[in-house]
């Protein structure tokens, strides 16, 4: 009963289906309670600090006194305190029955939740989520360390922190305690952060962590962790002491504990195969994190409504992820859509590229902001497209748009770009495809 999961449901218990959903955690998933809504309320905080101490040399002199109170209230009300009565109650108000507990497959078409058995006539659908992938660091069990659920209920900014992991939730969680005044060390296996994304975002964003006193250590192999009261983290002959310690490895989801094995699926997988449809198997369609296309709330709704539709029989495109958009809610942020320039050669495809720093744009200019527009090209088709800058998200939303209607390049090169816009350097970036 995530995001996707809770749509599904409600959706199928309003078109006159019987909906047994079954939740262990809270209804409506990590998304309202622990992931983008809570995390994205801690950066909304942390960027009006920053946006503060830009005054100096734009409009005059600030004095800035962080304070994490009125961010941990905010948390608290837009949880409801970690209580999903609400989202609840909006399902059974719709004619489901909501299963509290742990649900495992059993049978075809068969869930048991303790002793309960849920046997369905149409079928089931998956909707399992992710959970913290903790890695087997040495000293690590038995610590207080925390994950992202455990930093979003912090009631005050550490005075420290180790941060494990270099991923999107890693570096925007860094960079919001880092304005609230907290030491932080960021220490990164891969050569770079955000590895999956163009090597010129985790770039910048390495670059703009310096600026901002965030100590990034790329490249390490964390050897062993421990506590006495302060976390001690060594990596080869170095480590280093912080008050907290934060895990932000990736997610996973036990496909053994949820028993898909015994509807012929593969117990040892990271992710449950789907067709065009979500069908997992006769009778079964999984939707959200566990599909492997992308732990993003957007994917889970998207994958529900073409489950909701092949249930119930209803007419529809199926699934197309040529256009997959994501967003890195750093600053700069980072906007994403399609392959990056290394996927699409993998793919085979002859790729060309166009490159343009956000200061071409006039309006980049004008707000002093870092970043970037990079596109993918292909053919005369836009395969991916990358946009780094005080609204990357944003402006992204206007190439996954081209992306997605197979607009050609030849016609985006001949577009009105509004000025003065950040995305004007949609224009210059065009113009650099070689």
């Amino acid at each position: 009963m995530g995001p996707g999961g809770e749509d599904v449901a409600g959706k199928l218990a309003e078109a006159g289906l019987e909906v047994a959903a079954v939740e262990a955690g809270l209804v409506g998933g990590e998304c309202p309670y622990y992931g983008c809504i809570p995390s994205k309320m801690m950066i909304r905080a942390a960027d009006v600090l920053a946006e503060a101490r830009r005054v100096p040399g734009l409009a005059g002199e600030t004095e800035v006194r962080p304070d994490w109170g009125p961010v941990a209230a905010r948390l608290k009300e837009a949880t409801d305190d970690w209580d999903d009565r609400v989202a609840a109650e909006r399902f059974t108000d719709k004619g489901g029955t909501l299963v509290r507990g742990f649900g495992k497959i059993t049978g075809p078409r068969e869930v048991t939740v303790g002793e309960r058995v849920l046997r369905a006539r149409r079928g089931v659908v998956l909707n399992p989520g992710t959970e913290p992938a903790i890695p087997p660091i040495d000293g690590l069990e038995g610590t207080p360390f925390w994950t992202n659920r455990q930093a979003v209920k912090a009631s005050e900014a550490p005075e420290s922190l180790v941060l494990i992991g270099g991923g999107a939730i890693g570096v925007e969680l860094a960079q919001a305690f880092s304005r609230f005044g907290t030491r932080v060390t960021v220490l990164e296996g891969r050569s770079r952060l955000l590895g999956v994304e163009e090597p010129e975002a985790g770039e910048l964003v390495g670059k703009v962590f310096e600026e901002e006193g965030i100590d990034v250590r790329t490249g390490v192999k964390i050897t062993r962790v421990g506590y006495d009261g302060r976390f001690t983290v060594e990596f080869g002959d170095r480590s280093v002491e912080a008050e907290r310690l934060l895990v932000a490895t990736g997610r996973r989801t036990d496909l053994a504990k949820l028993g898909v094995g015994r509807i012929g699926l593969d117990e040892s997988a990271r992710t449950i195969p789907v067709d065009e449809r979500m069908r997992a198997a006769d009778g079964v369609w999984a939707i959200g994190d566990v599909t492997g296309h992308g732990a993003f709330t957007h994917i889970s709704m998207y994958q529900a409504a073409i489950a909701v539709r092949d249930i119930l029989g209803q007419d529809g495109p199926p699934a197309d992820y040529r256009a997959l958009p994501r967003v890195s809610f750093t600053d700069p942020e980072i906007g994403a859509v399609g392959l990056t320039e290394a996927q699409a050669v993998e793919k085979g495809m002859d790729v060309r590229t166009g490159y343009t720093p956000l200061s071409s744009s006039t309006r980049g200019w004008i707000h002093k902001g870092e970043g970037f527009v990079k596109l993918v090209v292909s053919g005369d088709e836009l395969v991916g497209a990358t946009t780094a800058g005080p609204s990357g998200g944003e402006m992204m939303s206007a190439l996954a748009v081209a992306i997605h209607g197979r607009v050609p390049v030849s016609s985006l090169t001949h577009m009105i770009y509004a000025y003065p816009t950040f995305h004007r350097a949609i224009e210059d970036a065009l113009r650099d495809i070689g």
